[in-house]
């Protein structure tokens, strides 16, 4: 198990459940954390840290659906294994609709559960790697100065170089200039990479380009 794989987060008022999962990832060298508190797992997350989440539904004080919640409104982008030991359709169906990735009823069987999880942890890299992918741009967006956001804007907006001229009261000459150098602080090899790139994060939930 590398540094870089994705730990597996289990919350489980069950602690019978949390050992239990917790070996069964072990015999495969998959790294875990157990919590059998809801509130301690949400006051231990660290979201720059990759990965994914295998939660019950049912628990005292704070159940599987607030702790989820919580997650969507802090924007983690934690895939979640939702369990529940009563687990009927329109429960799955709420889980999936606020951003889980799948649902299992206990006893579950172990060799899904393992594929299931390993999915899980895929997709934790994949989101991970985006994330930080994002988070460097939104830092270059930072660098920008006004004007070279007023034409970024021109661009992502599909203008042509004249309009956006118009638009600002500059000359074409100089919006070539802006956009040259919008293009180095970003790193980006084209213009359709640019507006790619940046409508990434612009597109991102919470996220906004100025």
């Amino acid at each position: 198990m590398t540094d870089s794989a994705p730990m597996v987060y289990i919350v489980d008022d069950d602690k019978g459940v949390c050992t239990s999962l917790a070996w069964l990832l072990e015999s495969v060298g998959i790294q875990s954390r157990s919590f059998v508190s809801a509130t301690k797992f949400l006051a231990d997350f660290d979201p720059d840290v990759p990965g994914c989440l295998v939660l019950d539904v049912r628990m005292p004080e704070v159940s599987g659906f607030d702790v989820q919640a919580v997650l969507n409104r802090r924007g983690a982008i934690l895939p979640t294994i939702f369990m529940s030991g009563h687990g009927d359709i329109p429960m799955s169906v709420r889980a999936l609709q606020q951003g889980a990735i799948d649902f299992v009823e206990k006893p579950y069987n172990a060799q899904q559960m393992l594929e299931r999880i390993q999915r899980a942890m895929r997709l934790a890299s994949q989101r991970h790697a985006q994330g930080m992918r994002q988070r460097r741009l939104r830092q270059r967006i930072g660098t920008l100065t006004a004007r070279e956001k007023e034409v970024l804007c021109g661009l992502i907006e599909g203008k042509a170089s004249k309009v956006i001229a118009a638009e600002l009261s500059i000359s074409v000459k100089t919006v070539d200039v802006h956009r040259a150098s919008v293009k180095e602080k970003l790193n980006a090899g084209s213009i359709a990479t640019l507006m790619r790139d940046v409508l990434e994060v612009w597109e991102a939930p919470g996220e906004q380009l100025l």
